[in-house]
Order: structure tokens, then sequence, then C-alpha cells
């Protein structure tokens, strides 16, 4: 049995977030000392930007009901 002390690294520490980069699928640390977070580097996080720039992205739209009627669009 030794008597040395604790080396530093067995301190406990919180957890480190390991959540999967939204680009190319492999981990990423969720922390503030990644710059890039959620994305594991700065080549995905510059595909994910280029793809929203080129509208590969899209927020999607719901198609007006033409059978709705606004009450501005009714005539009396």
């Amino acid at each position: 049995m030794s008597l040395t002390p604790m080396a530093s690294s067995a301190t406990p520490t919180p957890a480190t977030k390991i959540v999967k980069c939204p680009t190319c699928g492999g981990p990423s640390v969720y922390a503030a000392s990644n710059r890039f977070r959620p994305f594991c580097s700065e080549r995905c996080r510059s595909i994910d930007l280029g793809a929203w720039a080129s509208e590969e992205f899209r927020v999607p739209e719901d198609e007006p009901d033409p059978q709705a009627q606004t009450p501005d669009d009714q005539s009396s």
C-alpha cells in the first residue's frame, strides 16, 4: 500500500458533458472551454453556417388555409 498523496488529477471535477456534433455526429465537449459548441470544431461550425447562408436549411412555413377567413377578409 502506497502512502503517497493523491495526484491533483484524482480530485473530483464536474462531469464534462459530451454531445453529438450536429454536423459530423462526432463527440463534442459541451462546455465553455469549447468555443465552437455545440460543434466539435471550427470546420463543422462553418459548414453549418454555410448551409444556413445558402438556404439549405429553412424554417417550415404553414400554408394558409384558403377556406379560412380572417376578420379583415369578411365583407358586409
